[in-house]
């Protein structure tokens, strides 16, 4: 058995009294054996200590706890349980984790920190929102979410009692506990009660709370707030009762106090407009503000309250008229308090000046008589049986009536507006539960303590004693519900202090008699008090005072002063005084004095705010009875009802302390800790918990923390109760030490500490037996080391001389080696040398006879190749004479002939038979024929000059030439054939000599001309280099700058990025509360329906459109844009950014510029009609000829601009093409004749094309001018006057460009003149040929148009070919560089992935063929049928045709007519009364799983196609009635499936894809860019739907909203679950630390039960059904993104909030949770949608329990590491770290985190808003399917519905 003295050994740390900081500690550093009279010690200053131990004065001290407990966040968890332990634990967590809150058994202890934290947040409740209360960290929300969940579970009504010191935060703790409920617990329909509970606290706060020297906003009074709730537990309102209001602080403030807030809040606004009539300036000018000398709070704006005030007064209803008279009311107790009071001579008597400017507005302000007032302030009545008296009063006891007064007034306009929020807090609707919150002032003791501290000490004695008997009944409850035995536990009972206090006799009962004695004085009350009580154990008599008396109260002893008790108690105010107020002409005023509420002549502390019925008659005898009443007995009743109202209900306590006096921000005194901790019952708590079985273990928690002190053999059994019990009953001996409940092991205090010490040695012991191996086996290490080191030397030593002894063997081979080498040598190098003297000789004799040979046939070569030159250059001789022969005859036969058909020619063109058939039909080459007609005639004149000058000119030179042969041939004879030869050589060789001279100045010419355009390709070439060079250098120069200015301009996008989803966030909020007010609306609607129905049909008028109120923006009409110039100036004004910003601009030019486009489109098709008219009219005639002549120039200036225009293009082209054959020519030419052939040519070719070029221009140019300028011939036409013809001025037609022009111009400016066709001609054939050729035009111009467009088409459609096939590329390309960076295995899984896919594709494609097939088929048996039909039906009709023609027998023949197959333009016809079973049918009814096998968003096509079809019949009130039909269709569904998430992903789908049809069939360009020809042909013809295209938006928006909620519902359940408790490494928690023991029965004790998989199976649940229903990728992957946000959220909040999870074990189970969910993004090629950047915080999180957290390297690495994590989420996962050996983070590292940290710029948050949203974005996808081939499935019973 383990005695007391056992636990003080050595190393056993204890705690030891100090005056100054309570309790320290210190360290045993000798053992203690019982009898030792002092006990050794070491303290933290490395001092030591003699402390003494006594069996009386000086017991042995309080031991400490093990470090794993240090820091608990509930003390009855400590295994010590005692003052220092407490103390201890509170400040650890207080200073180092900056925790605020800790559980005390049933208890929340919280501690003020003086600043503001952000723990209160949305998230906040919602992380603790449906949480037990053990499993997160210690937080008033979670006292709020155990109240309301046990209201619920147990059915009963419930409280939260806050108590504590002023300044000790009671105020704010209560605040948070509404709010809390406000959130959870919001109204089911809507009305805002929880708004209005909230609304009650600025109204309070600024009429009960004032500064005091411990608290800026001290509450002045009790209240305790009932929150009604329904069965639903929706909130359905609430009432407030206040205690003990603080009057006489409205009269009178100690040094550096203010008075009520409200005072200073309307003197601080005292310069408003309203206020004028209040005549108020600053505080410091009235008294009762200006008593404490300082009316300025830091921090505080008064102004700013008061306007919060008012919004509240508005909120709860309190009309504008009375809180001006509230704030009349208020201001004049400020000028009653300046009122002077001025004493008269004898003493006895005063009086007021009736010029008081103070009672002056005193009485305009309360409505009063002034002289009657003035009165009654300085007399009294006294009444007595026979007669009345009026009596003077004394300056001082005027002064004090006058406060009386003040203090009567203030507290019945208190009372009024606490039943004025209580009426508009009060519901109709009957209340099923209550939540009450009780905020009343905890224990007080000053200096000087009045009766106020009295009564507040009082009421805490009764809130204490019952706070004792809840606590005793829990521990005998959980004792019981464990089934194990228990005793009585004693326990402070405090009923003789409250005996003493309010029994019979007691002091408020001596208080009262002395109250009604006539002369009862303070001092005879002390008296009686002192000879009644002074034997009572609670009651003691100061020795040094006799009018003063002592309670020994259960927190400390208070000595209460007896003066102004007796005053206090009457609280006396004159009747003459509240009878002049009742008379008020105001009549708030004077209701507030009625009868019904004089009885209580002060402000009822105790009185509830309920609803009083003014009598009709007022009862003066009751009025004189109740009017006995003293605030004593009312204080008395009212906590009677108020402890009667506790102990019905189940209450739960929150203890403030006040950690400092001097209101510092995480500062902690431990004296005034511990005096609270005495005072508000935290150690009662303690002591009551001590003596009994403090320590709890589930016997899982006890099997996992000491299985260490197991036996192996114990390990075996199965069940791990029945070891526990086995290892308790070996380890403690003392049975009364430990029991065993059903589901828990209970300890008495110290066992946990016993076993943590054996735990300690077991692990001190299995550490040294790890120490023992490790340091044999390093001596093992070092032994065999050393062994095979000398081995080692030994090794090498005997090789060193096994070597040398080798070597010299080696040496002594190798000199005979040598030596024989050598010898060999000198005989093999004179062998050589003999060698080579004989093949010397050899070679050069071979050599001499070869060079001989080689001569001779070298001769023999050279002969015959010049046998051969001569032989063929006598051949190639003979042939060149032949042939230049053969040329010459060739030539003249040729020229014969060509001038034998040249005459026959010229007789044919002379012919007018050639010349008609030339002009039929030919008018376009009548100029051409005639200009050539006249060239060939000039040529041939020329030609037949030349010829004869030729034919002279030879006939003379040959005549010569003849003469000279002759008398040559007669000088030379026989020799005339040589000399002939010698001459011919001759001018052949001058001949030659010329053709080489001219071929050397073509070759300079063409060399200079090749020079010059090298020289210009080497400048261009140099040119281009340096552009190129250039192009580098600012290229480098951009990069340089780009690179140096990355960081100012990146942020630049990022920035506007930012701003536009911030925008677009906030205008998806503002469409989200719109929702909220709608659905809010139609609730008040059903709520209004139900109140007011009356049976009966009424009609609905039936041109009311739902849109204005089921759209989201009203329709933007003309008068709502205004004028664009005004818009475009507020712009300016404005500016970019800011009417970007500004919707209202932006709708209004977003409009504008709709209808400009609108405009231009409207002008450009009027433009194109007037220039096709103006085109048909062309060939009307004309009067005017000057319209004319003007028309013609025009119409020819445009024509020739086109043609040069055209032409210069063309010419540009060719010139480059030039330029670039001669470059390429230049380049590869081999000699000079190329160039100049290949140059001659390309200008030949460039000049007969330019000439080409020139002739064809013209003729088109004029024959064009022509056709636009001539008139439609008439019917008379043929008929032209002779006159017309004898005007002609010429028949020729221009031969040439200038005349031509001429021609033209002299054409346009004939006047007067008819026009016709047969002008230009005589016989008219040009006319006629002229009008065959305009209707030639209209058809090529017509077929032109038309290829055009086809042409436009086609490339239209092949750039999308193109686009889609670069897109292709580009995902191949994209799929191959994955293939390629992917390992085999997972290559293997991505291929197999792929060919799923394109499985799956095929077996679409082929399940849609087989649907189209299974349609057709139906549509065949159909029409089948029908023919089946129609054929019995005619073939009766024979039956009886024929009967009736047997008379007439004649034959009748049948004819079939087929009905010819009609092409569909894409649309559904339906009539109007149809529309109502459309919405039906197709929204209403339907079900998703209907359509599933069909085309994907078939409602939304069904939809639009008949959209389409009321567009093409121009009927606005249909297309305007089926949409807004099929908008308030859709809302009613989603509204009725509200949490249906596949009803809401399908009608997202279908509401998407309804918008991208609306916009792709527009008919703007902006959408129609990858539209095919015919979804063109489909566009809207005559509606503009963009405002519905707007209201689609939205409703998508709402849907997306409605969406995301389902999901989040669906998945919150099993977040925590799944990624932070399910997994391998489950139930393992950290060593160290147990779960607090929760209000919720768990039997399993194991979580709910969901796990990774099942999460991610509802995730692939979730995107299948959205893939299913064709929703479009990007908006699926915005919902992935958001739920995956909301999966980080709650983890991470849980994290945060948890300290069991925060361990190494968690972060790696985390880690591989967060990569699972990876995995699933990878597989559904998700990871570019951002949702792996939502969960990084997680991943950090997870990271950051895994590192190293010791050295200043640690430190660098999580900073760099976390960049997401805000700095106070690392410093309290730090802080909630328990490590792997129950090791802590240390301070100092968690310091050196902060310090690092501290330059960050983030928001100050811990917990992640979970109700966070992303703006989503729906990107414009059109659709590839073609309306005209839909179908609908005859499921849908859509017969009406016509195809067109």
């Amino acid at each position: 058995m383990v005695t007391e003295y056992e636990l003080y050994v050595k190393y056993t740390r204890v705690w030891i009294p100090d005056p100054e900081e309570v309790w320290k500690p210190a360290e045993i550093i000798k053992d203690y054996k019982e009898g030792d009279p002092v006990l050794h010690l070491r303290l933290e200053d490395e001092s030591t200590l003699a402390y003494p131990i006594g069996p009386k004065d000086n017991p042995l001290p309080f031991l400490r706890n093990p470090d794993i407990l240090v820091g608990e966040n509930d003390l009855t968890a400590l295994s010590y349980l005692h003052e220092p332990a407490v103390l201890h634990n509170l400040k650890v967590r207080f200073l180092e984790s900056n925790h605020i809150y800790t559980y005390c058994g049933i208890v929340l202890v919280a501690i003020n920190p003086y600043e503001q934290l952000q723990i209160y947040g949305e998230e906040v409740i919602n992380a603790y929102s449906g949480q037990n209360m053990g499993d997160m960290d210690p937080h008033i929300f979670a006292v709020a979410e155990e109240a309301y969940k046990q209201m619920g579970r147990d059915e009963k009504n419930q409280s939260i009692i806050v108590s504590g010191e002023s300044g000790a935060g009671k105020t704010v703790s209560a605040k948070y506990a509404m709010r809390y409920f406000a959130t959870v617990g919001g109204s089911a329909n809507d009305t805002n009660v929880e708004e209005k509970v909230l609304a009650s606290s600025p109204i309070m706060e600024a009429i009960g709370n004032a500064k005091t020297t411990r608290n800026d906003n001290s509450s002045r009074f009790g209240k305790y707030i009932q929150i009604g709730f329904d069965r639903r537990y929706h909130i359905i309102g609430a009432n407030m009762r206040t205690y003990l209001l603080e009057k006489s602080r409205v009269v009178f403030q100690a040094e550096d106090e203010r008075n009520y807030h409200i005072f200073y809040q309307l003197c601080a606004s005292a310069s408003l407009p309203e206020f004028k009539d209040l005549a108020l300036t600053s505080a410091e000018d009235f008294t009762y503000t200006s008593l404490g000398e300082n009316i300025f709070i830091e921090g505080v704006n008064d102004a700013e309250d008061l306007g919060k005030m008012r919004e509240a007064f508005s909120l709860l209803g309190v009309k504008e008229s009375h809180q001006m008279s509230i704030f009349k009311i208020i201001a004049s107790i400020l000028h009653l308090g300046n009122v002077d009071i001025v004493a008269e001579r004898d003493g006895e008597s005063c009086h007021i000046s009736p010029d008081d400017p103070h009672l002056v507005h005193f009485c305009q302000l309360l409505g009063v008589e002034l002289e009657q007032m003035e009165h009654w302030l300085c007399h009294r009545k006294l009444v007595t049986t026979s007669e009345t008296y009026v009596k003077t009063m004394s300056r001082a006891q005027a002064s004090n009536a006058r406060d009386a007064l003040a203090k009567h007034i203030y507290a019945y306009l208190f009372e009024w507006i606490v039943e004025h929020i209580n009426k508009a807090l009060h519901t109709s609707t009957k209340q099923h539960s209550f939540i009450g919150v009780l905020d009343i002032y905890g224990f007080e003791t000053f200096e000087i303590n009045s009766f106020e501290q009295f009564c507040i000490n009082y009421a805490n004695e009764k809130l204490q004693q019952q706070f004792n008997s809840h606590v005793f009944k829990l521990e005998q409850e959980e004792y019981m519900k464990e089934q194990i035995p228990w005793t009585l536990i004693d326990f402070y009972d405090n009923q003789p202090c409250i005996d003493l206090i309010e029994a019979k006799l007691g002091i408020l009962d001596l208080l009262d008699e002395e109250c009604k004695v006539p002369k009862g004085t303070d001092r005879n009350w002390a008296q009686k008090l002192y000879s009644k009580h002074l034997d009572s154990g609670h009651f003691e008599k100061p020795r040094m005072s006799n009018i003063s008396f002592i309670v020994v109260h259960f927190a400390d002893k208070v000595e209460y002063q007896c003066d102004g008790f007796l005053e206090k108690n009457r609280d006396t105010v004159y009747e003459e005084q509240i009878n002049i107020l009742k008379a008020s002409k105001f009549q708030l005023v004077a209701d507030l004095f009625q009868d019904g509420k004089d009885a209580q002549p002060v402000a009822p502390a105790g009185k509830s705010a309920r609803i009083n019925v003014r009598p009709a008659k007022p009862l003066p005898k009751s009025h004189n009875r109740e009017h006995r009443k003293t605030v004593g007995h009312q204080f008395r009743n009212s906590l009677h009802l108020l402890m009667e109202t506790l102990n019905a209900t189940t209450p739960h306590y929150v203890r403030c302390i006040k950690p400092n006096d001097e209101k510092q921000a995480f500062m902690f005194d431990s004296r005034r800790a511990v005096q609270q901790l005495r005072a508000c019952g935290v150690l009662e708590t303690i002591r009551i918990s001590a003596a009994g079985y403090p320590s709890r273990w589930t016997y899982l928690d006890f099997y996992s923390r000491y299985r260490v002190l197991m036996k192996k053999k114990d390990l075996n059994v199965g069940d791990k109760k029945q070891i526990c019990r086995t290892l308790l009953e070996s380890l403690v001996k003392d049975p009364d030490k430990f029991q065993f409940g059903k589901t828990k092991i209970f300890f008495r205090a110290g066992q946990v500490a016993y076993l943590e010490k054996l735990r300690a040695d077991k692990f001190r012991f299995a550490c040294i037996k790890i120490q023992k191996t490790v340091r044999g086996w390093l001596q093992r290490i070092r032994y065999r080391k050393i062994r095979k080191s000398v081995v080692t030397l030994q090794r090498y030593g005997r090789g060193y001389l096994a070597r040398r002894y080798a070597e010299y063997l080696r040496f002594t081979k190798a000199a005979l080696i040598c030596q024989k080498q050598y010898r060999m040598v000198r005989v093999r190098r004179a062998y050589l040398i003999i060698l080579q003297a004989v093949i010397t000789i050899q070679a050069y004799t071979k050599g001499m006879f070869t060079r001989r040979l080689y001569q001779e046939l070298l001769l023999d070569h050279k002969a015959t190749i010049i046998q051969t030159a001569v032989r063929r250059w006598l051949k190639r001789k003979k042939f060149n004479r032949a042939h230049n022969a053969a040329v010459v005859i060739q030539c003249a036969y040729r020229c014969v002939l060509a001038k034998r058909k040249f005459k026959q020619l010229k007789i044919d063109a002379r012919s007018a038979e050639h010349f008609k058939k030339l002009n039929v039909g030919m008018e376009n080459k009548i100029v051409q024929l005639q200009r050539k007609m006249d060239e060939q005639s000039k040529d041939y004149k020329t030609q037949n000059e030349q010829l004869v000058i030729a034919n002279s000119s030879l006939g003379t030179e040959v005549n010569k030439l003849q003469k000279e042969l002759n008398t040559i041939r007669s000088r030379q004879g026989s020799n005339n054939q040589l000399t002939s030869l010698q001459e011919e050589v001759e001018k052949l060789s001058v001949e030659l000599e010329e053709a080489h001279s001219q071929r050397k100045r073509l070759e300079e010419e063409h060399s200079s001309e090749k020079l010059g355009l090298e020289q210009r390709l080497e400048e261009l070439l140099r040119e281009n280099t340096m552009l190129k060079g250039e192009k580098e250098e600012l290229n480098q120069r951009i990069l340089q700058l780009s690179k140096s200015s990355e960081g100012q301009t990146g942020s630049v996008p990022q920035k506007l990025q930012a701003e536009l989803d911030d925008e677009r966030l906030r205008y998806q909020n503002l469409l989200k509360e719109f929702s909220r007010l709608e659905q809010r609306y139609d609730n008040l609607q059903e709520e209004v329906s139900y109140a007011k129905f009356h049976p009966g049909h009424r009609r609905v008028p039936s041109n009311q459109s739902s849109l204005g109120s089921d759209s989201n923006f009203p329709s933007i009409t003309m008068s709502e844009v205004g004028d664009t110039e005004d818009t475009i100036q507020q712009v300016e004004d404005m500016g970019v950014e800011k009417a970007a910003m500004d919707l209202s601009v932006f709708m209004k030019l977003q409009k504008r510029v709709r209808e400009l486009e609108l405009e231009r489109k409207k002008l450009q098709t009027s433009l194109d009609k007037m220039e096709e008219l103006s085109s048909r009219k062309v060939n009307e005639p004309k009067s005017s000829t000057s319209e004319e002549e003007t028309n013609a120039d025009v119409a020819y200036n445009s024509l020739k601009r086109q043609e040069l225009e055209s032409e210069n293009k063309k010419l540009k082209n060719d010139l480059n093409a030039v330029r670039k054959a001669l470059a390429d020519r230049a380049s590869d030419s081999s000699s000079s004749n190329e160039l100049q052939d290949s140059y001659n040519l390309l200008l030949s070719q460039l000049k007969a094309a330019n000439e080409e070029l020139d002739i064809r221009k013209e003729e088109v140019l004029i024959l064009k001018t022509q056709i636009v300028s001539s008139t439609k011939p008439t019917e008379n036409s043929n008929h032209i006057s002779a006159s017309d013809i004898s005007e002609c001025p010429n028949n020729n037609v221009p031969v040439d460009k200038e005349e031509a022009l001429q021609a033209y111009q002299d054409l346009s400016e004939s006047k007067n003149r008819k026009r016709d066709w047969g002008y230009v001609n005589e016989d008219g054939e040009l006319g006629l040929a002229c009008q065959g050729l305009k209707q030639v035009a209209r058809l090529l111009e017509s077929q032109l148009q038309s290829q055009s467009r086809k042409y436009k088409d086609e490339l239209e459609a092949l750039n999308t070919q193109i686009e889609v096939m670069k897109e292709d590329l580009e995902k191949k390309q994209d799929m191959l560089n994955h293939f390629s960076s992917l390992p085999p295995d997972a290559l293997v899984e991505y291929s197999i992935q792929q060919e799923i896919t394109r499985l799956t594709q095929e077996n679409l494609d082929l399940k849609e063929i087989i649907e189209k097939l299974e349609k057709n088929d139906k549509k065949l048996k159909k029409q089948l049928r029908i023919y089946i039909k129609k054929v019995q039906e005619l073939e009766a009709s024979q039956a009886a045709t024929q009967q009736a023609s047997r008379s007439r027998p004649e034959l009748t023949r049948q004819v079939t007519v087929q009905r010819k197959e009609k092409d569909f333009e894409g649309m559904f016809e339906y009539s109007k009364e149809d529309e109502a079973l459309l919405i039906r049918m197709l929204i209403t009814d339907i079900k998703p799983q209907a359509v599933s096998a069909t085309v994907p968003c078939l409602p939304a096509y069904i939809l639009f196609m008949c959209i389409r079809h009321a567009d093409y019949i121009n009927d606005d009130q249909k297309v305007h009635s089926l949409l807004t039909s099929s908008i308030n269709a859709i809302k009613k569904v989603l509204k009725k499936h509200n949490n249906d998430f596949e009803m809401t992903s399908f009608w997202l789908a279908n509401t998407s894809r309804l918008l991208h049809c609306l916009k792709q069939y527009s008919g703007d360009e902006a959408f129609m860019t990858q539209n095919t020809p015919k979804q063109n042909e489909h566009c809207l013809k005559n509606f503009d739907l963009a405002e519905y295209r707007q209201v689609l938006s939205d409703l998508s928006i709402q849907i997306y909203q409605q969406l995301v909620k389902i999901a989040e519902g669906m998945l919150q359940p099993m977040i925590v679950s799944a990624m932070l408790e399910s997994g391998s490494l489950t139930g393992v928690k950290p060593m160290g630390y147990r779960n607090r023991s929760s209000s919720m029965d768990c039997e399993s004790g194991g979580p709910g039960g969901y796990t990774l998989q099942s999460l991610i199976r509802q995730l692939g649940d979730f995107f299948g059904v959205m893939s299913d229903h064709g929703l479009d990728p990007e908006i699926g992957q915005q919902v992935v993104r958001q739920l995956f946000y909301c999966i980080n959220a709650v983890t991470l909040n849980n994290l945060l909030l948890r300290k069991d999870i925060c361990s190494w074990n968690t972060g790696m189970q985390l880690r591989y949770n967060v990569s699972q969910m990876e995995e699933w993004l990878r597989v559904r090629n998700l990871q570019q949608c951002g949702a792996v950047a939502t969960i990084q915080p997680i991943i950090q999180a997870a990271q950051l329990l895994q590192v190293n957290k010791k050295t200043p390297q640690d430190v660098e690495a999580i900073c760099s590491m976390c960049t997401v994590l805000t700095t106070q989420q690392i410093v309290k996962i730090l802080n909630l770290y328990t490590g792997e050996y129950e090791e802590r983070v240390t301070v100092s590292f968690i310091r050196d985190i902060q310090n690092h940290l501290q330059d960050r710029t983030e928001h100050n948050q811990l917990l992640v808003d979970t109700k966070h949203t992303y703006p989503v974005l729906f990107p414009y996808t059109p659709s590839a399917l073609s309306l005209e081939s839909l179908h609908i499935p005859a499921s849908l019973n859509l017969h009406f519905l016509t195809r067109v």
